[in-house]
């Protein structure tokens, strides 16, 4: 089987590709790259962020958000998980357009859930929530 790297197709953008391999050139653009090394440094600088007093206001937000749902138990679980210092958010999210089908909505939720169980294999003694956000606001002609 012959395969085509990627930057070869004529698919992906110069900074798409760019990205993809790390070039040193857009580093400035983010602040660390998706793999376990980065998730490392994203931890140990979440950690020394210091906003640990949002975890009530952002866990007393969501309860009441999901109070009329029939959420899982695992939902409830995963927001409490959140007032822990040791829990990290994994999210993703889509904005909605004419010209995507639900298969790339459904293959983000997956890879968000692969992530996070990876993440704990990986760090088994932090906890990883998977967030899924859904763009909906953005509706209006003008964004």
């Amino acid at each position: 089987m012959q395969t085509i790297p990627f930057h070869k197709t004529g698919y992906f953008s110069k900074t798409i590709c760019d990205y993809l391999a790390e070039d040193k050139k857009i580093k400035p653009f983010y602040n660390n790259f998706p793999d376990l090394d980065g998730f490392k440094q994203q931890i140990k600088d979440k950690k020394m962020s210091g906003r640990a007093e949002s975890r009530p206001i952002l866990v007393k937000s969501l309860e009441k958000q999901y109070q009329y749902l029939n959420s899982s138990a695992k939902t409830a679980q995963n927001i409490q998980s959140l007032l822990s210092e040791n829990t990290f958010t994994i999210t993703t999210g889509h904005q909605l357009n004419l010209f995507t089908g639900p298969l790339y909505f459904l293959y983000k939720i997956v890879s968000v859930l692969n992530l996070v169980e990876r993440l704990k294999i990986e760090f088994p003694e932090r906890n990883f929530v998977p967030i899924y956000w859904m763009a909906t606001e953005d509706h209006d002609f003008d964004e």
